[in-house]
């Protein structure tokens, strides 16, 4: 028996009102993930990347359309999808593991037992011996191992990571991407990542969205057919600068431009 989709957007769109007028962010926007695929979606700025991660986990509401989980209509969707935004949101006051286990008390596990059930991921996170270090001690690669950690520990199968690697340098960018890859294999979840970077979309993804400028629209859809694993050689290779080019045409980007 099929599966049916671990996520399904159904012709949404979403206005936002300020000083009398209405601005309109996403347009007619429809698309499906299957169970543990790695989908990407990139745009420019302003495009509503973020305002349809926000509809998806339902902190904001579709003006038109409809969003539906695991084959179901769902109008109630916050807590059923692991989200971590832009930023690491880390309690300055809380040690990093009882940073991560927010979600299980959230739920109302008693914290020892929460406790006990994110020190046993730390070491798979790369952050072993850390749980009572405080985020200001961290480096910026960790911190967001931690911040993935807690949206993990919301025991979601559907993760939304709304450009988790924006802020870092290329080097930690590149490690934490592996370190992902290799996460998603071995958890199995189903993965939604937002990516200004179409290298980073393309070296991750199953398939990449292209969303156009406001009022964001899906103009594209690029399938990505490199082998798994990946490796970091493979952005040295003609197909992967050929799909680049693919996602970069999409986008608008004039030739001369991608170079």
């Amino acid at each position: 028996m099929t599966e049916p989709p671990a996520l399904e957007v159904r012709h949404v769109s979403k206005y936002f009102h300020a000083n009398g007028h209405a601005l309109l962010a996403l347009e007619d926007v429809s698309f499906a993930v299957a169970p543990r695929e790695f989908l990407t979606i990139v745009g420019p700025s302003g495009s509503g990347k973020s305002t349809l991660f926000n509809l998806i986990v339902g902190l904001l509401e579709p003006d038109t359309g409809e969003i539906c989980l695991d084959g179901e209509r769902c109008g109630e969707r916050i807590g059923r999808v692991g989200y971590m935004p832009q930023r690491d949101l880390l309690l300055p006051w809380r040690s990093v593991l009882d940073n991560v286990i927010v979600p299980l008390e959230l739920r109302g596990e008693p914290v020892a037992q929460a406790r006990d059930q994110a020190r046993q991921l730390l070491p798979l996170f790369g952050l072993e011996g850390f749980g009572d270090v405080y985020p200001t001690a961290l480096s910026g690669g960790m911190r967001q191992r931690a911040a993935l950690l807690r949206a993990v520990l919301s025991q979601r199968s559907l993760l939304l990571l709304d450009e988790p690697f924006g802020a870092l340098d290329a080097l930690t960018r590149r490690e934490m991407q592996d370190w992902l890859l290799g996460l998603w294999h071995r958890l199995g979840q189903t993965i939604l990542f937002i990516t200004h970077d179409v290298d980073e979309a393309v070296y991750l993804g199953d398939r990449a969205l292209v969303l156009s400028a406001r009022p964001g629209r899906i103009v594209g859809e690029v399938p990505i057919p490199l082998p798994r694993p990946r490796r970091q050689i493979m952005a040295a290779r003609p197909e992967f600068g050929e799909l680049v080019a693919r996602l970069l045409t999409t986008l608008g980007v004039p030739d001369e431009a991608a170079g």
